[in-house]
C-alpha cells in the first residue's frame, strides 16, 4: 500500500514538473503584454489634444467615384470616421471630434460661421489642454471660412482648416494625408500665433492670402504672389515666414453674441456692365457692396456715376462701397483722380470675397469711412 502511494506521489510531482514550466511563459507573456498596454496608454495620454470640428465637403465624401470631379455624395462621412480612416494620427495627438455641419462647402451659411467660431472660442476658453483645432471643410469656400476665423478667433493657439480635392473613395484620395498634416500643424509650437492656417498638399498657407486656384488638382491652394508659409514634411513642420497683418487674438472684432452679420454683396465689373443690379441692391437695403473691378479695381463710368449718386442718401442708410480686383494678385489703391474723389474703400490685396468678410465685420463696429479704411490697411 505504501509502495502504491509512493508511486502516485512520484507521478503527481512529475506531472506538475512538466506543467509548471509550460505555464510560466504564458503568465510571463501576459504580464509583459499588460505592462506594454499600460505603457501605450500612458504614452497616448501624454500626447497633445486636438479638437477636430467637421463641417462636411469633399473630404467627407463617399460614393462610387474613382476620380476627381465624378459624382459622389458630399458630406456623407462624419468626423469620427474621417479620423478613424487615418490611424497614424494616434502617433501624434489625442483627438476629440465634434460635428458642426455636414454640407457641401457652397451650402455653408453665415450662421454656420458664427456657430463654428463661437464653439472654437469656447473650446479654447474652457479647455487649456487643447493644443489646437482642426476644421475639416469643403474646398470651394475654404478660404472664406478660414479668413472669417482669422478675424474672429480670439486665441493664439493654432486653428487649421483642411479639405480634399478627391473623396475618400477616389483613387489616390488626398483627404487622409491632408488631415494628418493638419493635425501635425495644429500641435506644432511654431504654429502658435500665426493666425488661422490652411493646410493641404503638405503646404501651409495663411488664411488671409490663400486662394483656391484650380478646380480639381490636389495642389489647388496657393498664395500666388506672396508664397505659402512652407511645408509639412516627414521629419517636422517648418515655417519660413509669418503673417504681418492683424489677426485672431490681435483683431478687434467680437462676434461672441452675434446671431447674424451685416448684409454685404459683391458685384462683378466687365465691359459695358449694367447698373441695374447695383440699384437693386441699394434698394434692398444692403449695408455694403464690393466691386470686383478689372485690373487695379477699375470700374466703368456708368458704375462710378451710380456710386456717386449715393451721396444724396442719408449717411446712416448709404451702403459702404469697397473696390477690389478680380485679377487675384496685386494691391488696389486710390490712384487716379476719378477714384480719389469717390467715397469708397480700397481692398488692398484682399480678393472680393475676402473684402466682403472684412467689410461685414467692420460694419458691426462702425460706419465711419475713415475707420473702415484703417481696418482694410491693418487686416
Amino acid at each position: 500500500m505504501e509502495a502504491k502511494h509512493s508511486r502516485l506521489i512520484v507521478v503527481v510531482i512529475a506531472a506538475a514538473a512538466a506543467v509548471i514550466p509550460m505555464m510560466l511563459p504564458v503568465r510571463l507573456g501576459a504580464a509583459i503584454a499588460s505592462v506594454s498596454v499600460g505603457r501605450q496608454a500612458a504614452a497616448q495620454a501624454s500626447l497633445p489634444l486636438v479638437y477636430v470640428l467637421s463641417t462636411g465637403g469633399t473630404i467627407a465624401g463617399r460614393g462610387a467615384s474613382t476620380t476627381a470631379g465624378s459624382d459622389y455624395e458630399r458630406g456623407a462621412v462624419r468626423g469620427e470616421e474621417l479620423v478613424q480612416r487615418v490611424p497614424e494620427i494616434a502617433q501624434y495627438a489625442r483627438i476629440k471630434v465634434e460635428q458642426i455641419a455636414n454640407v457641401y462647402g457652397n451650402d455653408l451659411t453665415l450662421a454656420n460661421w458664427l456657430t463654428l467660431v463661437q464653439r472654437i472660442n469656447l473650446i479654447f476658453a474652457e479647455d487649456s489642454s487643447a493644443a489646437g483645432i482642426v476644421v475639416t471643410h469643403g474646398t470651394n469656400t475654404l478660404e472664406e471660412t478660414a479668413f472669417f476665423l482669422n478675424l474672429t478667433v480670439k486665441h493664439r493657439r493654432p486653428v487649421v482648416v483642411v479639405g480634399a480635392q478627391r473623396p475618400g473613395t477616389a483613387i489616390s484620395a488626398d483627404g487622409p494625408a491632408n488631415l494628418l498634416g493638419a493635425v501635425r500643424v495644429a500641435i506644432a509650437k511654431d504654429a502658435v500665433g500665426k493666425g488661422v492656417l490652411a493646410v493641404m498638399n503638405d503646404e501651409i498657407n495663411t488664411a488671409r492670402d490663400v486662394a483656391k486656384t484650380n478646380t480639381y488638382r490636389p495642389g489647388t491652394f496657393q498664395t500666388p504672389e506672396l508664397g505659402f508659409l512652407r511645408y509639412v514634411d516627414q521629419d517636422r513642420v517648418t515655417f519660413y515666414r509669418q503673417p504681418t497683418r492683424r489677426h485672431t487674438a490681435d483683431a478687434e472684432f467680437d462676434v461672441s453674441g452675434a446671431t447674424e452679420l451685416p448684409a454685404v454683396e459683391i458685384l462683378y465689373s466687365y465691359v459695358q456692365p449694367s447698373v441695374v443690379p447695383f440699384h437693386a441692391l441699394v434698394g434692398a437695403g444692403v449695408q455694403g457692396i464690393v466691386f470686383a473691378g478689372s485690373g487695379p479695381a477699375g470700374i466703368s463710368a456708368a458704375e462710378r456715376t451710380a456710386i456717386e449718386s449715393l451721396d444724396a442718401m442719408p449717411a446712416a442708410s448709404r451702403p459702404i462701397i469697397v473696390r477690389a480686383s478680380r485679377t487675384g494678385n496685386g494691391r488696389v489703391t486710390d490712384a487716379g483722380p476719378e477714384y480719389r474723389s469717390m467715397k469708397t474703400v480700397t481692398a488692398d490685396t484682399l480678393s472680393p470675397h475676402k473684402a466682403r468678410i472684412l467689410l461685414m465685420l467692420a460694419l458691426m463696429k462702425t460706419r465711419d469711412l475713415t475707420e473702415i479704411r484703417r481696418m482694410f490697411q491693418e487686416y
